[in-house]
């Protein structure tokens, strides 16, 4: 089958790394990144509890766009098994069952839970961070009975969406119900990754919520506190006209745009009641702010914006992809006694009053036409074009792209 996999080539590496600045194309190059699509067996099931399933959609995350342009940490290398197969982001169907997972049948339609956990590695006991349902926080990812990987798609025996097949623990199988379509399920993961946040620091229904950044992941912050019947007020800060539009269709209250040639901090400001203050020199700072921030970019500007406007013993909750940021400054961290949350994927949450994972209850909710996340999907290509599709969905201005999909 085609697959489209990173190998960790160092010269390749070296190379692409600088060539990727002065041309883009580079990451991709067929022969020249580490990035190559090959012709490879369909991955194994490495015990009877494991299923297999055919790709229906393989999305296009932002975390696969950082890794490509070679911008991950290096702090998360020890938890990745190389060669592997890219893509997290899964829907599809059933093709073959381990003999021990019998509740699951071929031709379900299903999602994925991309996570590698205690359970799905055969470590037994589990530890004590999945024992609380915190399976996000496997203290294990490097271990047990398949190579390391924090997710499908990192590591080198599930294979990853980028391609045909797919093998997953039976406990990684969510059904999908007939009224959810595939094109839905295959955003569930991205949907889940801010719903988990959202529960995880469940704004008040008379909190000012802002929310820096308004693609994919900005744009279900604001979906998933409006599924959750949450009716307090939404700020949402966004580069592009198109995605002001969609961030108002999903229910924010107001959406400024960024613009470093006019002053959105100064507009910002007003939305809050907040004052700018200018410092000696510097840029401009804020007294006042949002009682919950949800940064959903990562970069050193967003989380500027995203530490000035959090009100004094404000939360800011981090969504943003992880990278090294240098000479940011921590100030009003200290100074407002700021309560920092970061975010990794999704667990367990408490809903209806009992414990039930992210991903189960982002299906249920579109389930129950809580939401409906179709709208966020702009582009889909064959899996051979993926260079072009990685071209589109990292050139958004152009091409006013938000969730691109592979379809192999």
């Amino acid at each position: 089958m085609k697959a489209v996999q990173f190998e960790l080539n160092l010269p390749k590496y070296a190379f692409t790394k600088a060539a990727g600045k002065l041309k883009p194309s580079f990451y991709t190059h067929r022969s020249l990144s580490c990035l190559q699509m090959k012709d490879v067996e369909k991955p194994r099931l490495p015990d009877d509890d494991w299923v297999e399933v055919k790709v229906t959609y393989g999305g296009i995350c932002g975390s696969d766009l950082n890794l490509i342009s070679l911008k991950d940490s290096p702090a998360t290398s020890p938890f990745i098994s190389f060669p592997f197969t890219l893509g997290h982001e899964i829907t599809g169907t059933i093709s073959k069952t381990g003999d021990k997972a019998t509740e699951l049948a071929e031709g379900d339609r299903v999602v994925i839970d991309p996570i590698l956990a205690c359970e799905v590695r055969g470590i037994s006991p589990k530890c004590s961070e999945c024992e609380k349902g915190n399976y996000n926080l496997c203290e294990h990812m490097n271990k047990g009975s398949i190579s390391p990987g924090l997710l499908t798609g990192t590591c080198k025996d599930t294979g990853g969406s980028w391609s045909q097949y797919v093998v997953a623990h039976k406990s990684q199988i969510i059904p999908i119900p007939d009224n959810v379509s595939d094109e839905n399920g295959v955003l569930v993961e991205p949907f889940s990754c801010a719903l988990h946040t959202v529960m995880q620091n469940r704004p008040k229904p008379s909190d000012h919520v802002f929310i820096i950044g308004a693609g994919v992941i900005g744009i279900c912050a604001v979906a998933a506190i409006r599924a959750l019947d949450i009716p307090c007020k939404i700020t949402v800060l966004a580069k592009y006209q198109f995605q002001k539009e969609l961030a108002s269709s999903f229910g924010a209250d107001e959406v400024v745009l960024h613009s470093r040639k006019k002053d959105y901090v100064s507009e910002l400001a007003k939305s809050f009641n907040a004052q700018v203050l200018n410092p000696v020199f510097g840029q401009p700072i804020v007294n006042g702010g949002a009682d919950i921030v949800f940064e959903c970019v990562g970069n050193k500007h967003s989380l500027h914006d995203a530490i000035r406007f959090t009100k004094k013993g404000g939360t800011l909750a981090l969504l943003g992809l992880a990278s090294v940021v240098e000479n940011l400054d921590m100030t009003m961290i200290w100074l407002n006694e700021l309560k920092i949350h970061g975010s990794f994927c999704y667990g367990t949450e408490e809903y209806e009053g009992k414990p039930k994972r992210t991903l189960q209850i982002a299906v249920e909710l579109l389930a129950q036409k809580k939401v409906d996340l179709t709208p966020l999907i702009t582009h889909r290509f064959p899996l051979d074009n993926y260079q072009e599709a990685l071209d589109v969905s990292s050139n958004k201005s152009k091409n006013h792209s938000m969730k691109v999909l592979l379809e192999p």
